[in-house]
């Protein structure tokens, strides 16, 4: 039904397995004949894909205060153009990183004023229906980065204190707003993790 749509983010820190479970949430909704969008941040448009290329890219100093706002430039772009348009269709979105992941990476991982980020979240207008936080031990997550064939991004090159800073980060906003989050074991397989939160989402969304 028009305007009935439903959005759902996915939270965590590098090799949490984000972008694999939002994948398998999506196949899973569409077989049940759900109508579902996948997206992720930054990215999502034409214009959100290029500021994601400056951002991811380390050979390119940034000050921290820079990459929010070229995270935010990235969002409201994104949010205007897909996202809105997508929900007021009646369509489930799942997106692969929202603010949250600019509030974990900088301002708790890089020190940007929360409420300097607190004020550009009520400029974005948009706040998800439900947030997956996926939880993942240090080390798993260092094990399952090294297994990348890619190359490290900005943000996988960063030290072992950063993603203690993120980590307690995304922790502090989960505690913060229970009602939003559920909190997922990243550990075990990926069909486990997608069984995990299609519980939740039928749980607290009866979806």
């Amino acid at each position: 039904m028009p305007g009935q749509g439903f959005f759902i983010t996915l939270e965590g820190g590098e090799g949490a397995g984000k972008s694999t479970a939002a994948a398998g949430l999506a196949e899973a909704l569409r077989a049940e004949g759900q109508v579902v969008l996948l997206t992720r941040e930054p990215g999502g448009t034409k214009g959100a894909e290029a500021i994601r290329a400056l951002l991811m890219n380390q050979e390119l100093p940034l000050d921290p205060l820079a990459q929010t706002m070229l995270h935010f430039a990235a969002r409201i772009d994104h949010v205007n153009r897909v996202i809105r348009p997508a929900l007021a269709r009646g369509v489930i979105v799942i997106c692969d990183r929202f603010h949250d992941s600019t509030m974990a990476y900088q301002a708790y991982g890089q020190g940007v004023p929360q409420a300097d980020i607190a004020a550009l979240i009520q400029l974005t207008g948009i706040m998800p229906n439900l947030t997956f936080l996926l939880q993942l031990h240090e080390n798993e997550a260092k094990n399952r980065l090294a297994a990348r064939a890619s190359g490290t991004d900005r943000y996988e090159a960063m030290d072992a204190a950063f993603f203690a800073r993120v980590r307690e980060g995304f922790a502090a906003i989960a505690r913060a707003e229970p009602e939003r989050f559920a909190v997922i074991n990243a550990s075990p397989a990926p069909a486990v993790v997608v069984a995990s939160m299609r519980q939740a989402l039928r749980a607290r969304a009866g979806r």
